[in-house]
C-alpha cells in the first residue's frame, strides 16, 4: 500500500513535476533567495573595503540563509513546525543553493577586476547580473533532475 506521500508524489509527477516548467519554477525560487543573499553580501563586502574572499563567503553564507527562509516561510504558513520546516528547506534547496553559489562566485570572481570595482561601478553590477543569470542557466536542469527523482523543490511541493 502506497503512503499518502507517495501518492502525492506521483500525481505531482504526472502533472509535470519532473518538466522544465517546474524546474524553472524551482530555480526561479532558489535564485530570488540567492541574489537577495548575495546581492547584500557583494554590497555589505564591499562597503566595507573586505577582502574578497570574505565577501564571497558573506554572500555565500547570507544566500543560504535567505533561500533557506524563503523556503521555510512557506512551510510554516502550511503550519510545519520550524524544525520541521528547517528540515524541509534543507532538503529542497541545499543542493540547488550550493550549484547557483558555485557557480555565480566563479563567475562574478573569473571577471577581472569586478571585485574591486566598488559599488557604484556598472562593472560590478553587470558582472553581479550575468553571474546570477549564469548560475540560473546551469542550475535549471540540475532542479530538474532533482525533482525528477522526489528530491530538491518536490520535497516542498507537498507544502503548497
Amino acid at each position: 500500500m502506497a503512503s499518502n506521500h507517495d501518492e502525492h508524489q506521483h500525481q505531482y509527477m504526472e502533472h509535470g513535476g519532473s518538466s522544465w516548467t517546474a524546474a524553472v519554477q524551482a530555480t526561479l525560487h532558489c535564485l530570488t533567495g540567492c541574489a537577495i543573499g548575495e546581492v547584500l553580501g557583494m554590497v555589505i563586502g564591499s562597503a566595507f573595503g573586505l577582502h574578497a574572499a570574505a565577501t564571497v563567503a558573506l554572500s555565500i553564507a547570507l544566500a543560504f540563509v535567505f533561500g533557506y527562509a524563503l523556503t521555510m516561510r512557506g512551510v510554516l504558513r502550511a503550519g510545519v513546525g520550524p524544525r520541521q520546516a528547517l528540515r524541509v528547506a534543507l532538503a529542497a534547496d541545499t543542493v540547488s543553493i550550493a550549484v547557483m553559489e558555485l557557480i555565480d562566485n566563479t563567475v562574478v570572481v573569473t571577471v577581472p577586476g569586478a571585485m574591486d570595482a566598488g559599488l557604484g561601478s556598472w562593472l560590478f553590477w553587470a558582472s553581479l547580473a550575468l553571474s546570477l543569470a549564469v548560475a540560473f542557466v546551469v542550475t535549471v536542469p540540475v532542479n530538474r533532475r532533482l525533482i525528477a527523482s522526489g528530491r530538491g523543490h518536490a520535497v516542498v511541493h507537498r507544502y503548497h
